[in-house]
């Protein structure tokens, strides 16, 4: 690919900025609001809000965020605009100023998941996304020092794993009733003066965060008023939904200190854990249960939402209430066993009776089977090397997904149906012969391994190993400092891959080429020391994980690039 000089010398100049004293002179500034959040000291929270939010190395990082490092950094707002040259990133970092202005958003709809109905994402322009990363720098420490420990949607360091493992730890003891409930769009009615009183931030940001909140929607060239709601697809809309859901788990709490006998036990007893807007509340009494649900509806009234009926139910992990038993959560199916001593849980000595139990959803292996079948029937006349291609990074994500859980069997289960479905487009390519030697081989202790003549397997299941995720530390939070914990817990995530983890562990957890620690909200990737294209071996010994941007500056200067031209 040519280049010109001046883009090459406007990339040096971009590529030129010392990228690891930014990066550490900001998370500086973090951990000291982190800190005073977490001491209450508001008047130092909100001096060094302002100084981070007035700081050069900030709004590079906020910039470099929004226009490198985001995976939609190549969807247009409503100026059109997609991309930025460097010397327009350096030209937005340095006009970055909080004016109290926004621009409308664009909206896009997109499929949800495994169902008919449409997402609507709002789109900020550039400069909006930019500015709200710069002002979600200094926003998210102060309040990840005070957020409820059972809160783990969009929050760095945490997972939907973390909250199936603490789902397991309130029940692993004792068999519960359930509410499982979620939030009727959520993201679309929030009430905007709830969130700006929960947020109590100074003037001139409320401000801004008000014409964010109101800048309105452009759809089909018509302008339409945001009245309610923070659009999903902007930077800050995870933070401040987070903030206006804040004090749910605190108010169920308050109500089990009114019950009868000691308010420590019954606090610990009742349990709400939340994922965005998906949450459940367990205790071990059905009246307990029905009243918080009355509790939490009349809270969330309180900021201009409510209970969606169809996705809210009663339920119990063990026994049959109202025809079913244990629930689905962020596509684990939770629920417990009756079964002998041998196989009991047990709460010291004693015996309990049952097992807790937890499983990939069956709506969720439906999906995934569906999804295989889709990739294979859309490839009947590609190549057998497209086909596996295109297959595995399927099978290793939705694979490592549910490696923390019991997935053994339902592993074993999807290989066999996989397999089935590989025979029928063998059969029809062959006209009937499934051509064993052609598509199959044995592969080390491996029979009837779908794979290339070159060595290329088809991954399974069944091959990836259960691990039990262990869950974060109560009120742990990366802004903390202690890299240690958190380099640790990322190799050691079900969705980091085994190369990926390796890497991790070998680099102990730093990036090699800024040496800065790699947190959970990183977008990494492997790179080839010696790049393939000048002869690199696809070698352990020749990768290096590194940071996306890091990663852009080492293939620019590599000469891997020159090999194109």
């Amino acid at each position: 690919m040519n280049k010109s000089k001046t883009q090459n010398k406007l990339t040096v100049e971009w590529n030129q900025i010392n990228w690891r004293q930014a990066e550490r002179r900001v998370f500086k500034l973090q951990k000291r609001i982190f800190q005073a959040s977490e001491r209450g000291d508001v008047k130092a929270v909100r001096q060094m809000q302002k100084t981070l939010i007035r700081s050069w190395s900030a709004r590079l990082v906020a910039v470099r965020k929004v226009t490198q490092d985001n995976q939609g950094k190549n969807t247009a707002g409503v100026d059109g605009v997609k991309t930025l040259t460097p010397s327009r990133r350096i030209a937005l970092v340095n006009n970055l100023r909080i004016t109290g202005k926004s621009q409308p958003v664009r909206r896009v709809m997109i499929n949800k998941p495994g169902r008919k109905e449409k997402r609507p994402l709002g789109i900020p322009t550039i400069n909006d996304r930019a500015l709200q990363a710069l002002v979600k720098l200094a926003l998210e420490p102060e309040w990840e020092a005070v957020f409820e420990p059972n809160s783990y949607g969009f929050r760095p360091g945490r997972s939907c794993h973390d909250a199936i493992a603490a789902i397991f730890a309130s029940i692993n003891h004792k068999a519960k009733y359930v509410l499982d409930a979620d939030i009727e769009k959520c993201f679309d009615r929030i009430n905007h003066e709830a969130i700006l009183k929960k947020l109590n931030t100074f003037p001139k940001l409320r401000h801004q965060i008000k014409a964010w909140l109101k800048a309105g929607v452009l759809e089909f060239g018509k302008l339409f008023p945001t009245n309610s709601g923070t659009p999903q697809g902007g930077v800050l809309s995870p933070l401040l939904a987070n903030i206006a859901l804040h004090g749910m788990e605190e108010r169920v709490k308050q109500y089990a200190e009114t019950l009868k006998g000691s308010k420590k036990i019954n606090r610990t007893a009742l349990s709400l854990i939340r994922y965005a807007d998906d949450f459940v509340i367990m205790h071990e009494e059905l009246s307990v249960v029905k009243n918080c649900q009355k509790i939490i509806a009349e809270w969330l009234s309180d900021i201009g939402l409510e209970l969606k009926p169809s996705k809210t139910k009663l339920t119990h992990t063990l026994n049959k209430y109202e025809g079913a038993v244990g629930f689905d959560f962020l596509g684990f199916h939770v629920q417990q066993h009756k079964v002998g001593n041998y196989r009991s849980a047990s709460n010291g000595n004693m015996k309990l009776g049952f097992k807790t139990i937890i499983t990939p959803a069956p709506s969720q292996i439906k999906l995934h089977l569906e999804k295989i079948a889709e990739v294979v029937d859309n490839h009947k006349a590609a190549p057998q090397v497209a086909l596996i291609l295109k297959l595995n990074p399927i099978i290793r994500g939705w694979s490592n997904y549910y490696s923390g859980v019991v997935s053994k069997l339902t592993f074993a289960k999807v290989d066999n149906l996989t397999y089935n479905k590989l025979r029928a487009w063998a059969r029809r390519r062959g006209q009937g012969n499934i051509n064993h030697g052609k598509y199959w081989r044995t592969v080390g202790k491996r029979s009837w391994c779908f794979s290339t003549e070159l060595g290329l397997e088809l991954l399974l299941h069944s091959a990836t190993p259960i691990v039990r995720h262990i869950k974060v530390r109560g009120n742990a939070s990366p802004y903390n400092g202690d890299w240690i914990y958190w380099s640790q817990r990322l190799r050691k995530h079900p969705e980091v891959p085994t190369r990926v983890a390796k890497l991790l562990k070998t680099q102990l957890g730093k990036c090699t080429h800024c040496g800065l620690y790699f947190t959970s909200t990183d977008i990494v990737e492997v790179d080839h020391i010696i790049p393939r294209v000048l002869g690199g071996l696809d070698l352990d010994k020749n990768l290096q994980l590194l940071h996306k941007h890091c990663h852009d500056i080492k293939t620019a200067s590599d000469g891997s690039l020159n090999s194109y031209t």
